[in-house]
């Protein structure tokens, strides 16, 4: 009788705590709540293709995510095309856009794009085609100053930097 009991007792504790588990109360959670449509999702917050910010060599231009933009002087300002392809282009990237139109803050150069050499739209400043450097690790790393005597961060009015 007694197991019985206990037996019962267990039973309706279980019960009780899997209908709570399962209770549609406002407050708790349920996996349909997580669950979110393409079409509920808020749109992106505008990103701010080139801007600018301060670093040991002052203010330079930087890409979306803070990294140092470079000019390559290798390339032909305003020829529409960018002379960094293969290993360069995995060691330079090139900062791209999705827009016609580059959205930008601070940066006084004339701002365009060119097709890079992976079909991308690259961004250009006063018709040079702009790059980051694989080895700066974080943003306002200018370590790609002067690589070679033809690689320089770029000035917000599109001058290239030569110190």
């Amino acid at each position: 009788m007694r197991r019985t009991i206990l037996y019962s007792i267990t039973a309706l504790v279980t019960a009780a705590t899997l209908a709570a588990c399962g209770s549609s109360d406002d407050d708790t959670p349920t996996a349909t709540d997580d669950a979110t449509t393409a079409e509920e999702m808020p749109a992106p917050e505008d990103t701010t293709d080139l801007a600018t910010a301060e670093t040991s060599l002052g203010t330079i231009v930087v890409d979306g995510d803070g990294m140092t933009a470079y000019y390559f002087l290798n390339d032909t300002p305003g020829s529409g095309t960018s002379a960094c392809a293969g290993d360069c282009a995995t060691a330079w990237p090139a900062i791209t856009t999705e827009s016609d139109t580059p959205t930008v803050d601070g940066v006084t150069g004339e701002v365009g794009t060119i097709t890079g050499v992976d079909g991308d739209k690259q961004i250009t400043i006063d018709g040079r085609p702009v790059y980051t450097f694989a080895q700066d690790s974080a943003p306002g790393d200018v370590t790609g100053q002067g690589v070679n005597d033809v690689w320089y961060a770029v000035a917000p009015d599109g001058t290239q930097i030569e110190e």
